[in-house]
């Protein structure tokens, strides 16, 4: 990495990681914008190998997301008062609760009339999460993590009845927030429950976690973090290969070897099982690892997008959105049929996925000067309120 002299490299490869997931990111939120499928890419009776893979790839987002968040708050326990982290961590949690009930809704429909329902995704599964880890922190070291691989490995337990309750469907609001997925009116006001807390609750503490690694040499932390990775890989095939506890859909023989090993690889994101955490963390951990030793240009877009997560995600949102309108006009289509959520996006509207892969390299390039801007005035200022964006 091209970088002045003295630069914590293991804090670049933070940077480096999250600024790559969140590149990837968008691609999903584009495909959700301008794609003319109106099924489940993930559906492998109806989809693809390219529209499978362009979403497929996208899974690595939220897992990887979480844990750096957890990441994050273990490096800042290193240097706050206890007292102090479990303040950041309410207020922080609080208000990206908000910003996704809010600001985050309003961008993905662009309208508060009738039709607009609160979506709650990862930026308010990471405020929960948050909101838990404040009350974790104060616990030892060993009973957070305990916790996280507790939640993280356990929870699937409820795909088999072996947990209350039985019957998702006829569930509580509470057991809404904890794992049903889909539409709901449990809270008073339409509700598109998209992210359930469970397992991503354990996945921050996971994160936390890894903290413990940045204490050592580099040659040590980056063996375990290989290690790591390599052993949730193997973790995540031989589960698969069980076809038992981990995912509660098994997979099969498909019409043909490639559609079989996507088959394989299809495991349930919401919420996410074992056998996805296995497959999304594995990897990272790996990546994380190795981009210490990394340098380049590419890298460093990476890192400037990295430092500005918060930024980035609104404002990735808001520009597709606008974009989506304007290719609906573009297309013949009035644009108020596209102020609504990509949900409910009208027939006929759309475009093929190569066109969506050449609207996610567009969006991704018209970002990185707002946000490397945005690095720069963080880096150069000290004010409170920053470190809530």
């Amino acid at each position: 990495m091209t970088s002045p002299a003295g630069r914590d490299h293991r804090l670049d490869s933070i940077d480096f990681l999250r600024g790559l997931v969140m590149v990837i990111m968008a691609l999903d939120h584009v495909r959700d914008f301008f794609t003319d499928v109106r099924f489940d890419p993930a559906d492998l009776s109806q989809t693809d190998s390219a529209l499978f893979l362009t979403r497929w790839i996208t899974h690595f987002c939220a897992p990887i997301f979480v844990l750096l968040s957890g990441l994050s708050i273990g490096l800042m326990a290193k240097r706050l008062p206890r007292v102090d982290l479990c303040r950041f961590l309410l207020t922080r949690g609080l208000w990206l609760i908000f910003v996704e009930v809010v600001l985050v809704s309003f961008g993905w429909q662009f309208n508060f009339g009738p039709g607009f329902m609160i979506a709650l995704q990862v930026i308010w599964v990471i405020g929960f999460s948050m909101l838990v880890m404040a009350a974790l922190v104060w616990l030892p070291f060993w009973a957070i993590v305990g916790f996280g691989v507790l939640v993280v490995f356990g929870h699937n337990l409820l795909d088999y009845g072996l947990l209350p309750p039985k019957d998702w469907t006829s569930a509580s609001p509470f057991w809404t927030i904890i794992h049903n997925q889909g539409y709901t009116l449990d809270f008073g006001v339409p509700t598109l429950m998209l992210y359930p807390i469970l397992p991503w609750i354990g996945v921050m503490p996971l994160g936390y976690g890894l903290a413990y690694l940045y204490q050592m040499s580099a040659g040590r932390r980056q063996a375990l973090l290989l290690r790591t990775g390599l052993s949730m890989i193997a973790g995540f095939i031989l589960l698969r290969l069980l076809n038992g506890y981990g995912n509660p859909s098994p997979w099969s023989s498909q019409d043909s070897m490639l559609f079989t090993v996507w088959s394989f690889l299809n495991t349930s994101k919401y919420p996410p099982s074992l056998s996805f955490l296995l497959m999304t963390l594995g990897p990272g951990l790996m990546i994380l690892a190795l981009a210490e030793k990394w340098q380049g240009r590419f890298v460093g877009w990476m890192v400037t997008l990295g430092r500005v997560p918060f930024f980035y995600y609104l404002a990735h949102i808001y520009l597709v959105h606008s974009l989506a309108l304007i290719a609906a006009e573009i297309q013949g289509i009035s644009w108020q049929s596209i102020a609504t959520g990509f949900w409910q996006l009208p027939k006929g509207y759309g475009f093929s996925i190569e066109i969506v892969w050449l609207v996610w390299i567009a969006v991704v390039v018209a970002l990185y000067p707002a946000c490397k801007w945005f690095a720069g005035f963080k880096a150069r200022r000290k004010d409170w309120w920053l470190s809530y964006l």
